[in-house]
């Protein structure tokens, strides 16, 4: 189950980000998942939350952007979304196409929580 390892990745790319804002808390983490890389998106999702369950990331969101399979034609170059194996332009009827979507697994952002210190207490001047 290779959704496991994409969910410890994710976690662990999080934690590292957030290595960078020492007093914000993580809200979401977003991915672009293509619709070729054979990921379960269900899995992954159950995968993120075993992991992240009972840690400093507990609640964390995660958000998914599923992308399409998309070619681009190289003869009249029309971009069209594919559908099982044809990968025949639509505009001119070449076959001369390539993929330029549907193939990614990307972190797209961390949303992260900004918590200013607290000024309760504080002097003023």
């Amino acid at each position: 189950m290779h959704e496991m390892g994409i969910a410890n990745s994710v976690l662990e790319a999080v934690r590292s980000e957030m290595r960078r804002y020492p007093e914000a808390r993580p809200a979401s983490v977003g991915l672009r998942i293509g619709e070729m890389t054979a990921v379960d998106l269900e899995s992954l999702r159950f995968c993120f939350e075993a992991l992240a369950r009972g840690t400093d990331l507990e609640g964390l969101r995660l958000e998914i952007e599923l992308r399409l399979r998309r070619h681009h034609c190289k003869n009249c170059g029309n971009e069209f979304n594919v559908a099982g194996y044809d990968f025949q332009c639509p505009k001119c009827g070449a076959l001369t196409s390539e993929c330029i979507s549907g193939d990614e697994l990307q972190l797209a952002y961390v949303e992260i929580e900004d918590h200013e210190p607290s000024t309760v207490g504080a002097k003023s001047s």
